[in-house]
């Protein structure tokens, strides 16, 4: 009797123990997959097999009501030394991803990513994965945010990165990307930008527009080449760096909204706009161009 009574207490546990269990079994593999894949680093040293990922304070890992993860940050790690894991693939509700300074973290981004169909901020900052921006970003319908600075990606920019329809942040500053800027971004209406620390070059003008609801647009230390003159601002406009680029013409009329401005380093002629925040902005605002003049400048002829 005792006997029977024993095993049916250690059945019931075990019965509580699954009831209790908050993560869906088949996230809580693919975590499991991802470690393996990182070589099970000592920053993710709380994702134990016999502990539930949701509920028992697993590092980085956020889950929604149904159990499902919906949140995964790994970041800041000098030792965790790998390839990019492309099980990160296999979290289907995932909708923010956040990887960040893990000098050590190496490879491409994986195909597998495009199977995060719920993922709208995607973020790989500060690693040292290479190799081009994939064309198959495009496929990730969801996203909003995409932000892959400070790698060591090269080649051009993906011409069907317009076909994201939600897209309003695209940040890839710090890389190696080189080429012109595919003309077919002009469509994306209500995008900021932040291709600044790159090798780009030609038009971009393209970001540009009244009909455009961008609020920040860095294209700094480029050999971006435009007349700046022809330009009309968004009137959502306020911070706007063009630094160090080969960028002609004139200031634009247009920019009484801005709050931040830096066009030093180009080929710029004629008077600084009397205009809006122009009378705050420093001289290092508009230094070393062509024969840029008036206040804070030395004033025109």
């Amino acid at each position: 009797m005792a006997t029977n009574l024993f095993l049916m207490l250690i059945l019931l546990s075990h019965v509580a123990s699954s009831l209790s269990e908050g993560c869906h079994p088949h996230d809580k593999k693919a975590l499991l997959q991802i470690k393996k894949e990182l070589n099970n680093p000592t920053l993710l040293s709380s994702w134990k097999p016999h502990t539930d990922c949701c509920n028992s304070n697993w590092h980085g890992v956020n889950c929604i009501p149904s159990n499902r993860v919906y949140y995964l940050t790994i970041e800041i790690d000098d030792d965790l030394a790998s390839l990019f894991p492309p099980s990160i693939g296999n979290l289907p509700y995932l909708d923010s991803l956040f990887i960040y300074q893990l000098p050590n973290l190496t490879g491409t981004i994986p195909q597998s990513i495009i199977k995060l169909t719920n993922l709208r901020s995607l973020t790989i900052r500060a690693t040292t994965i290479s190799g081009p921006i994939p064309n198959f970003i495009a496929k990730m319908k969801s996203l909003t945010h995409l932000d892959l600075s400070d790698n060591h990606l090269s080649g051009t920019l993906p011409p069907n990165l317009y076909q994201l329809p939600n897209l309003e942040a695209i940040i890839l500053e710090n890389n190696k990307l080189t080429g012109p800027i595919p003309i077919s971004l002009a469509r994306l209406n209500s995008l900021d930008v932040d291709l600044s620390h790159n090798r780009l070059e030609g038009d971009a003008s393209m970001f540009f527009g009244l009909t455009k609801h961008t609020e920040t647009i860095n294209l700094s230390w480029n050999m971006f080449s435009f007349d700046m003159g022809k330009l009309e601002l968004p009137e959502s406009l306020r911070l706007l760096g063009v630094s160090h680029n080969r960028v002609y013409g004139k200031l634009p009329d247009g920019v009484k909204n801005l709050q931040w401005l830096n066009v030093s380093y180009n080929r710029l002629c004629g008077e600084i706009p009397k205009v809006g925040y122009f009378s705050t902005f420093p001289v290092s605002s508009f230094v070393h161009n062509k024969c840029l003049c008036g206040s804070p400048l030395p004033s025109c002829k």
